[in-house]
């Protein structure tokens, strides 16, 4: 049995994005795991023979396809269902893992067996060049995660036994913020971490999951803080104790309701939730 399985789901992936992301897999300085990709775009003959082939050279990939198209929440959880790693590297199908990704995840768990996801930095590339950080530790992550996704999906990983012991996974409603959902409901039972360092360059680009889904993603975020602000209450009035103390905040909704813009912890974020612009206070 493999220590990890990298979990990806495709569907009419970039030819040459998905050359790289594939490779970027099998160039990892850690070896033992199986690489699992599911194709969701049954019809697109052009990515299955690229993937089979080279399946054929490195067994550790195995290459599924859905009859017909299901959507991402649904591959996302078939291949859950699959995996046989003690870990899940979960790994977007336009992305590019740094070569010591699953090799740094892996010793962080092995050492920590109370950490049940462990994720960290992202450099964009492409429509933008900066790095996504996110906060280190347990509390601080989850004081965060009440009002952001502050945990990097394509970059994570996950101990299975967390999810299968609790009965979790990703649920089709809230896609296509699913992940933050997921995060939301480990948060009562495991702890969280991320690296301090770059794992995993983002592509960014106009027609990337984030662009193409933006209000959509926004609508569920709202459902998802909402819930996870009720539940979790002293995470969150830390969280706004915090912001009253040691950040400036300002909000721009149109009409009153619609996010459009935040300043906090000197960055400008558009829709409230994506990072754009760094700025300094006098």
């Amino acid at each position: 049995m493999p220590r990890v399985s990298v979990l990806t789901p495709i569907y009419n992936t970039n030819p040459k994005y998905l050359c790289e992301m594939i490779e970027s897999v099998l160039n990892q300085t850690f070896t033992d795991f199986e690489f699992l990709i599911l194709n969701d775009s049954p019809d697109n003959i052009e990515i299955e023979n690229i993937v089979k082939k080279y399946a054929s050279h490195d067994k550790r990939i195995k290459y599924y396809k859905n009859e017909n198209n299901i959507g991402i929440t649904p591959s996302r959880n078939k291949l859950l269902e699959l995996a046989h790693g003690e870990y899940l590297a979960i790994f977007d199908h336009d992305d590019i893992s740094l070569p010591e990704r699953l090799e740094k995840q892996v010793k962080y768990m092995d050492e920590h067996p109370y950490v049940g996801v462990v994720s960290g930095w992202l450099q964009c590339f492409g429509n933008r060049n900066d790095i996504l950080k996110n906060p280190e530790t347990d509390t601080k992550i989850k004081i965060h995660l009440t009002e952001n996704c502050c945990i990097s999906h394509t970059a994570s990983m996950i101990r299975k036994k967390v999810l299968t012991d609790n009965n979790i996974k990703y649920e089709e409603y809230y896609t296509p913020a699913e992940d933050y959902r997921l995060w939301t409901r480990l948060m009562d039972v495991t702890h969280f971490y991320n690296i301090q360092q770059v794992l995993v360059k983002y592509r960014c680009y106009d027609d990337n999951t984030t662009s193409k889904q933006l209000n959509k993603m926004l609508s569920k975020h709202d459902n998802i803080q909402c819930e996870i602000c009720d539940k979790h209450y002293a995470y969150y009035e830390f969280f706004k104790k915090q912001c009253d103390t040691n950040q400036t905040i300002f909000r721009l909704r149109l009409f009153g309701v619609i996010p459009l813009l935040k300043i906090k912890n000197n960055k400008i974020y558009l829709f409230e939730i994506l990072p754009i612009m760094k700025i300094k206070w006098r």
